[in-house]
């Protein structure tokens, strides 16, 4: 699970996320605890902390005392947000300037989405 270059703590977030954004975890649902994660994967407790501690501060995880750690109510909404708003900067922002260097013009960009949108929906 583990093999990426982002630290272990990093990557256990991440999963998180995406499973949460994924519908796979769902809102109130329990988390894996430190020692199961621990365990599971062979790490050591703090490491899964460490992922939990960013995860509650974001507003994803809440801690119930006692119990163990649960997904957020409005984690997934947050999440979906932000990665939106992510892919619109990282990813969309910078394809439109290269057209605008290349001087396609925004309307080709358009139609060129709107075919591919087209094939996707054909597949569905």
């Amino acid at each position: 699970m583990f093999d990426g270059r982002d630290p272990i703590y990093r990557q256990i977030a991440d999963q998180i996320r995406q499973d949460v954004v994924a519908g796979t975890l769902m809102e109130d649902e329990p988390v894996m605890s430190t020692n199961q994660y621990a365990s599971a994967f062979r790490i050591n407790p703090a490491t899964a902390a460490k992922a939990f501690a960013e995860l509650v501060a974001e507003g994803v995880l809440y801690k119930r005392r006692g119990v163990g750690m649960f997904i957020a109510s409005g984690a997934r909404e947050r999440l979906t947000r932000a990665r939106r708003a992510r892919f619109f900067q990282d990813v969309l922002d910078p394809v439109i300037d290269e057209a605008l260097r290349l001087s396609i013009p925004i309307a080709d960009l358009r139609a060129h989405i709107d075919i591919a949108a087209l094939r996707e929906d054909g597949e569905s």
